[in-house]
């Protein structure tokens, strides 16, 4: 990655370079402190949490340029995290990265099926997860087709200069990213006709969201607009239920 990656950044509408966000969630606060300030000296903006449900709440209310989790949490583990994150339209196609401290294939397997797009394993190191999460960036700004199939890497030894390096292992695609997601006026199950819950009007159908966990278990938002002005409404398919957007 080059060294100059900041400068090559998109551009706010003030001019300037956005400055990257990532929520870092990690229990051990000793680790968490060493890669949020080796992140914050990088350029990057940290916010930092251990627990779990506490990860979930501050994901869904502030968006987040990459999310870096755990495995292991309190309240919910980072796999239910990664879960829930890819089943919430906000975060569906948030760029995730599981840090574990587990090298078997079991785990490596429990994050893909959660959504991870990203596994570091043991041994790694703030470098390491810096390079890590630099590339994930850096996929996010191509054609979205391009990001499919994420490949898990694991931190490996130190290369001559000292610089942790990762190594890519045998590339297979990650279930959750095998399947369409983000907005669409062609949703594949089609949007009901709806009345307004506050003037009785028909709505009008604007667009749909499709997310989720994978092709099998997929989510589907639709979004309506009252011509009496009552504002934008969500129809969620799976629950069948309508609220106000």
């Amino acid at each position: 990655m080059r060294d100059d990656f900041r400068a090559s950044r998109p551009i706010s509408s003030a001019g300037a370079p956005r400055q990257w966000s990532v929520l870092l969630i990690d229990p051990d606060e000793d680790r968490r402190s060493l890669c949020a300030s080796h992140l914050k000296f990088a350029g990057f903006i940290v916010e930092e949490t251990e627990d779990g449900r506490e990860a979930l709440a501050k994901a869904l209310a502030t968006p987040h340029d990459v999310i870096v989790t755990a495995t292991h949490l309190p309240g919910i583990d980072g796999n239910q995290l990664c879960g829930l994150l890819r089943r919430d339209p906000s975060t569906a196609t948030t760029p995730v990265l599981m840090v574990t401290l587990e090298g078997s294939r079991a785990t490596v397997e429990h994050a893909q099926a959660a959504g991870a797009d990203a596994i570091l394993v043991n041994p790694w190191s703030p470098e390491a997860l810096l390079v890590e999460i630099r590339r994930l960036l850096d996929t996010e700004w191509r054609p979205r087709s391009s990001a499919r199939g994420e490949l898990v890497r694991e931190s490996a030894t130190q290369d001559d200069r000292g610089l942790a390096r990762t190594q890519r292992t045998t590339p297979r695609p990650i279930m959750s990213r095998a399947h369409l997601r983000g907005e669409t006026t062609k949703p594949p199950i089609a949007p009901p006709s709806l009345l307004c819950p506050l003037c009785d009007r028909p709505l009008t159908y604007a667009r749909s969201h499709l997310g989720g966990v994978s092709a099998r278990h997929s989510e589907q938002w639709d979004y309506f607009e009252c011509p009496g002005r009552c504002g934008t409404f969500e129809y969620r398919q799976r629950t069948r239920k309508l609220r106000k957007a």
